[in-house]
């Protein structure tokens, strides 16, 4: 449904991000033949073009209702907590030492082994006997090209080959894959085409809670942001409503692969606020939160006590080599330094990627909450209330006489006024 290529271990938001890639349809790529688009039976592919502005692979896409992993510590921490929350998923746990439990997953990292990657230069396998003479010299292939391959091989393979020994149950000898069995599925059932907004990047990053300062902004580890933002301007004289554990605290998103800006929602909106760090009228490097740490650890060795975070961006430039021209890397960095930066650069783009809007998606309305029905009555039973209200009193306003104009009218001793003297002579 989605994957990710990553150069090393993936972390949470990795795995959020993930999951928001399966809701989202996979647009075509230029160097893709027209087999490979959207074909299933029950939405035909000219309405998922029409409302995905774009031409669709044929590649499932749906809202996942529950997610099997394993133990390992990226799927158990707070934020794929709060991330499962946010989608409405759940994540079940594999049983210990079972890998029956998970068996897709690992068959689906099996068949990429045994049907691509021992197809490939470069390969050098689980035992040394299966390698070639000199396997990293054959290694010819970009992050970026073997993200492509692997893309490609999914949609246009993958995705349409023949299940044997893992056919159907109700047709074992018919020919089926994996669009076949997801087309009949759509056939007899229907599609769901539900697609996220493009604010869902913003909820699904990390969130922080913290106070507003007068002058510096919001602080989020160790760093500074939004100081002159002029949307923080008015949050700086009331605190949050927000009660409980986290009382009179914002809720602040960062995306920990580019921590030069973080994200706030307010009334609906979301808005960016840059790190206090940041020159003005200059591009600053991508870095991540390792590079925060490392960053405050070179100051506080320095003995530097910086009243703001403009004092911390020569100790950056000078981590992330931003001030040696690219021709010294290789005389002036190690390899451990070049992999480690070329690792930073990987994940911004990628965070760049995930945090431009799909081109073109419009999401459809999806059915509101049992909260949200109430409301929404409570609010029709109001307007309804306060235009009856209006209607009756449309009409001018007129007041009541006094006391005593009605025995004035007929009185016979009542005096006449003097316009009336007047007229009379």
């Amino acid at each position: 449904m989605a994957f990710r290529l990553t150069q090393e271990s993936d972390s949470s938001v990795e795995v959020a991000t993930l999951l928001r890639d399966v809701m989202l349809p996979l647009p075509m790529r230029p160097d893709w033949t027209p087999d490979m688009e959207w074909h299933y039976p029950g939405v035909p592919a000219a309405l998922v073009t029409e409302f995905a502005s774009h031409p669709v692979a044929g590649r499932p896409f749906f809202a996942p209702e529950t997610v099997t992993s394993d133990h390992g510590s990226v799927y158990k921490n707070h934020h794929l907590v709060q991330v499962a929350r946010t989608l409405g998923t759940v994540v079940l746990p594999a049983r210990a030492m079972r890998a029956q439990d998970k068996a897709a997953c690992e068959r689906a990292f099996l068949g990429i082994q045994s049907l691509l990657l021992e197809m490939l230069l470069g390969y050098r396998g689980r035992d040394v006997a299966d390698r070639g003479a000199d396997p990293e010299g054959d290694a010819v292939w970009t992050l970026d090209e073997m993200e492509h391959l692997l893309a490609t091989w999914i949609v246009r393979i993958w995705q349409n080959r023949r299940l044997d020994q893992y056919a159907p149950a109700w047709d074992p000898d018919g020919r089926h894959s994996p669009n076949t069995l997801f087309a009949t599925a759509a056939a007899r059932d229907g599609i769901a085409l539900q697609i996220p907004e493009a604010s869902l990047y913003h909820r699904l990053l990390p969130a922080h809670f913290v106070k507003i300062h007068g002058r510096r902004g919001v602080k989020i580890g160790g760093l500074w942001y939004g100081g002159d933002d002029p949307v923080l301007g008015e949050l700086r004289l009331f605190p949050s409503p927000r009660s409980g554990r986290h009382r009179d605290k914002w809720v602040v998103h960062r995306d920990p692969r580019d921590c030069r800006q973080a994200f706030i929602e307010l009334a609906g909106q979301w808005h960016t606020l840059l790190w206090n760090g940041l020159p003005t009228g200059e591009d600053v490097l991508a870095f991540s939160d390792a590079r925060v740490q490392q960053v405050l650890r070179e100051a506080a060795r320095a003995g530097l006590t910086p009243r703001d975070d403009t004092e911390l961006l020569p100790v950056l430039l000078d981590l992330i080599g931003d001030r040696s021209p690219v021709d010294s890397w290789p005389s002036q960095m190690t390899k451990a330094e070049r992999t480690e930066r070329a690792r930073e650069v990987a994940r911004a783009q990628a965070a760049e990627r995930d945090r431009r809007a799909p081109a073109g998606l419009t999401p459809l309305p999806v059915a509101p909450r049992p909260a949200e029905l109430v409301r929404q009555n409570q609010q029709t039973v109001d307007a309804e209330r306060r235009r009856r209200r209006e209607a009756a009193v449309a009409a001018p306003l007129v007041s009541p006489p006094r006391l005593g104009d009605g025995l004035r009218e007929h009185s016979l001793f009542t005096l006449p006024d003097a316009d009336d003297e007047a007229g009379s002579v």
